[in-house]
């Protein structure tokens, strides 16, 4: 049986995409995804969602986010029913040939400390940890949420 179907995300999406990171995402430590957010991401980049769907329902996500500079992974998620089939796997091939076209050189990907099965995974597909760096965050008030 084929897998999922990727393909970027859409406006109509949306809720499906926030219901799936509610569900599989690692959420802690983070404000909520609003739509508006989300909404915006698609408006300013439409390609960087990819999703994957089956049986009409997301069940994966990747954010291939491109700013002309630096090519960033975000918000790997796949539903628990859907894990070990391969669908972060094509999630991020699809990505990293989006990058290759947009013509990045490099990519990185934010995965939290502890989660280990997540490290594997990223290892396995040729991704390295670096040990020197630490992110720093500082959430900011925004105007433009819709």
């Amino acid at each position: 049986m084929p897998g999922p179907a990727l393909r970027p995300a859409i406006p109509a999406d949306v809720d499906a995409v926030l219901r799936l990171w509610g569900a599989a995402a690692e959420n802690d430590d983070r404000p909520v995804d609003e739509p508006g957010a989300l909404l915006a991401l698609l408006e300013r980049d439409p390609g960087a969602l990819i999703v994957a769907e089956a049986d009409g329902r997301i069940v994966g996500t990747l954010v291939a986010g491109w700013d002309g500079w630096r090519a960033g992974l975000y918000r790997l998620a796949v539903a628990p029913e859907f894990r070990r089939q391969g669908v972060a796997r094509e999630l991020l091939r699809a990505a990293e040939e989006r990058f290759a076209e947009l013509g990045a050189t490099r990519a990185h990907a934010m995965v939290l400390d502890d989660n280990t099965d997540a490290h594997r995974m990223w290892t396995a597909l040729g991704y390295s940890r670096q040990e020197r760096w630490s992110r720093w965050v500082k959430p900011l008030p925004c105007a433009r949420v819709r």
